[in-house]
């Protein structure tokens, strides 16, 4: 009788090892499956990069950072708070840059309609601190942006409330 309890204790311990291994097994894969290191966890080379620039896409996240900036650069304006105009306005430029590094192919439009000599007069005119010189280069960047929009034939980008910030709408 003592011989049958060790060989079922055996038996059982067996079984159970054998389960909790396979039950640790399956755990292993569940994490891997579902790691949060998805580009390290990404074994070849090639198919990381790509992955992260699917993930980095193009010019339109730049360009939705760049909106969001603009209506604080012009909230800024209404609140005649100029520093932070300036510091959206120099975000705004450092923001288009980076995008042009996923698409240079945009460089030439962004460069003849804000970089090159737009950008810096926008920037002189809200450093004058002064109400209407301020406002005067808000309404130069908008004419910037919209005009780049249809150059790179996406002008349908200019129809929404965004570009409706106009001077009647100021303070």
């Amino acid at each position: 009788m003592e011989y049958k309890m060790v060989l079922l204790a055996i038996c059982t311990t067996l079984i159970m090892g054998s389960s909790i291994a396979k039950e640790a097994e399956v755990n292993s894969q569940e994490k891997t499956k579902y790691s949060k290191h998805w580009l390290l966890d990404e074994g070849d080379r090639t198919k990381r990069i790509n992955k992260l620039e699917t993930y980095l896409r193009g010019f339109d996240q730049p360009m939705l950072e760049v909106g969001q900036r603009y209506e604080s650069l012009y909230q800024a304006l209404q609140d005649e708070n100029y520093d932070f105009a300036i510091y959206q306005w120099n975000k705004i430029k450092k923001t288009i840059e980076n995008g042009l590094m996923k698409r240079p192919a945009r460089r030439e439009n962004a460069e003849i309609f804000l970089l090159n000599q737009t950008w810096k007069e926008v920037f002189d005119d809200i450093s004058s601190k002064d109400k209407n010189t301020a406002w005067e280069g808000f309404d130069k960047a908008t004419v910037a942006c919209l005009s780049c929009h249809v150059a790179e034939d996406v002008s349908f980008v200019n129809n929404q409330p965004l570009f409706r910030l106009q001077r009647s709408n100021k303070k």
